[in-house]
């Protein structure tokens, strides 16, 4: 019998939104759980792409750079990506297009998924969230992002499909992270126009959520969860 494909995931989105900003597990620690995924930095400085084993930190100057093993994180997702189905995109079709695409592979809609797409964009938009101070709230920092869309670029997409049921703990749907093959753009993915490409949805079995327990200020953190709702859906 073969070993469950593990989502582990680190904190929840809600403790993010509520601006528990500060870093707690990590690189080296989360690169032995996956070797694919999301997340943001200490102090959300910036989008957190994980990739072939790789972890790059995109910051809204526009820099791309490797992330070494001391460096900690507040929240991130992650997975040894298992390709269950894989399929090439030969023509050009918007995010959204190639979305429904995708979920025609889906086999019910409870079941978390790992997304890897490798190709050519005529369009790629992304943003990156600014460094804050612990305590701000994750929408307010959300309105100082920086924004870039750059044209005919060839890079990877990567990210988690979150079934709507684990909204808070993640966000439901798709959360998207983009790097480019020679890792100079890169952020959390807005929307695109790919023209071609190769899409890779993998299977998930089980979750492996994880907490901060030495953080004293996560235990004992309240948390407004109709206000966190509106946050998650403002900024993601």
């Amino acid at each position: 019998m073969s070993e469950p494909i593990k989502l582990f995931q680190y904190n929840t989105l809600s403790a993010l939104m509520s601006g528990l900003f500060e870093g707690s597990l990590t690189i080296g620690e989360l690169l032995e759980q996956g070797d694919l995924g999301i997340g943001t930095l200490d102090e959300i400085d910036g989008e957190l792409i994980v990739l072939d084993g790789k972890a790059y930190q995109a910051r809204g100057d526009k820099t791309i750079t490797e992330v070494s093993p001391e460096v900690k994180v507040p929240y991130a997702a992650v997975v040894f990506h298992h390709a269950e189905v894989i399929f090439k995109q030969r023509f050009e079709v918007t995010n959204d297009e190639l979305q429904t695409r995708i979920e025609t592979y889906y086999d019910g809609a409870n079941l978390f998924r790992s997304i890897k797409i490798h190709g050519t964009f005529s369009k790629m938009h992304v943003r990156m969230i600014p460094k804050a101070k612990e305590g701000a709230r994750f929408a307010d920092v959300a309105t100082r992002q920086s924004e870039y869309t750059v044209d005919n670029v060839t890079g990877t997409i990567v990210g988690i499909w979150t079934p709507e049921m684990f909204h808070g703990v993640s966000v439901a749907g798709y959360h998207l992270h983009f790097i480019t093959d020679d890792h100079t753009f890169g952020g959390h993915v807005m929307d695109y126009v790919m023209s071609e490409g190769i899409v890779e949805v993998g299977a998930v079995d089980q979750l492996d959520q994880r907490f901060p327990v030495q953080d004293r200020k996560y235990l004992f953190a309240k948390l407004n969860l109709d206000e966190l709702k509106e946050d998650i859906e403002k900024s993601e």
